[in-house]
């Protein structure tokens, strides 16, 4: 079993593809820390809406992750893009096509 998580931000208009593309960066970064699967989404009927599929070998990857530098400066450079509004969902993931162990 690991730590899977539905992420659900929200760009201000016109900003989604800018936060699209800080959300790729240093990919490289998270799966030295833990990360098996990281998939960026554009809601198909709401281009503003962006959800991020994520999943860790824990949660505790996934905290550690938060500490990175790269991620704490993509953070801080994609904060002001959002709207405010975020939704979040933990899992705990049992397999799947297209993980990565």
């Amino acid at each position: 079993m690991y730590f899977g998580l539905y992420g659900k931000l929200v760009a201000k208009p016109g900003e989604a593809d800018r936060v699209i593309e800080i959300l790729n960066r240093n990919l490289d970064a998270l799966s030295e820390v833990g990360c098996l699967l990281y998939v960026i989404n554009q809601q198909a009927d709401a281009l503003e809406t962006i959800w991020v599929t994520e999943v860790w070998l824990s949660s505790e990857h996934h905290e550690a992750s938060l500490q990175l530098p790269e991620v704490r400066a993509a953070i801080n450079e994609a904060m002001p893009l959002l709207t405010g509004e975020f939704d979040q969902v933990r899992l705990s993931t049992m397999g799947g096509l297209g993980l990565v162990v």
